[in-house]
């Protein structure tokens, strides 16, 4: 990470932390990029979607109809909690088997990908770094991230995974005729002069869920993810001040976050099973 052999500049270490390992092998200059794709945050999203199949095959085999142990307890609680909050919103019984499912999915998946932020800020960067020179390349440009939900472009991407959803139910509920019809008709009332306006009402109620929807969860874990790389910043100070203040503020800052990761797992889950929800009705 150090550049012309002296060591960063805080701004050289926060821009460090916050550059992606993309295709392209350098810093991102624009923001909106559709050739590039950020291989960290890809295969950290991959290796905990993994990870979560596996718990929960995990949790499947361990199963007993007897005493339960912490992990089946656990997972009995989550599934309960899910099951609850799918019945309440989606009335539909055969919807819910397998949205209800698909919401479980996506809250353990997310609050997985959200608790990479706990990890220290330095730690699997710096391995990264060591593998990245012992390959010969240059440590300043091994760039890692290791929060997928902290990539404007993976929680877009899971956003518009919910919003092809919607439109999935959209059409299977209301027939394709009866959601076109809807899409013109909708919320005006079904007036010629009126279609052109509910249509373009419609598109920018999809637009607006989709992108909301993704832009929450990545501003909190972007926010968060900052916060703790300043915290290390501060801790590299070299003097008794900075480490104690490390120590405590990254301490108070992760109790804390701990309810941030949670909290946006949850609320991105309810908004999956309200929106699918909400493909279920009708204007």
């Amino acid at each position: 990470m150090a550049t012309e052999g002296h060591a960063p500049t805080a701004s050289e270490y926060v821009v460090h932390h916050l550059t992606h390992l993309n295709t392209t092998g350098h810093a991102q200059k624009s923001i909106v990029d559709f050739s590039v794709f950020n291989l960290d945050s890809l295969f950290y999203s991959v290796a905990l979607g993994l990870l979560t199949v596996f718990l929960f095959w995990l949790a499947a085999r361990k199963a007993t109809s007897g005493v339960p142990g912490r992990f089946q307890s656990i997972v009995e609680v989550l599934v309960e909690m899910v099951a609850d909050q799918a019945k309440g919103i989606i009335h539909s019984a055969e919807s819910r088997k397998f949205v209800a499912p698909l919401a479980l999915t996506v809250f353990v998946w997310i609050f997985l990908m959200n608790a990479m932020d706990l990890l220290p800020v330095d730690l699997l960067p710096r391995i990264w770094e060591g593998v990245y020179a012992s390959a010969g390349g240059d440590p300043a440009h091994a760039y890692q991230r290791v929060v997928p939900t902290a990539d404007l472009s993976a929680t877009l991407g899971l956003s518009i995974g919910v919003l092809l959803l919607c439109l999935y139910y959209n059409v299977k509920i209301k027939g394709f005729g009866g959601w076109v019809h809807e899409l013109f008709t909708a919320p005006f009332g079904s007036h010629p002069l009126l279609y052109p306006v509910n249509f373009l009402m419609q598109m920018i109620e999809f637009l607006a869920k989709t992108v909301s929807h993704g832009m929450r969860l990545f501003g909190n874990m972007y926010a968060g993810e900052l916060i703790f790389i300043l915290i290390a910043l501060l801790g590299s100070t070299a003097t008794v001040f900075g480490l104690v203040g490390h120590v405590i503020a990254g301490t108070i800052w992760a109790i804390f976050h701990i309810l941030i990761i949670t909290l946006q797992a949850f609320i991105f889950m309810m908004l999956t099973l309200v929106y699918i929800g909400q493909a279920h009705e009708g204007h």
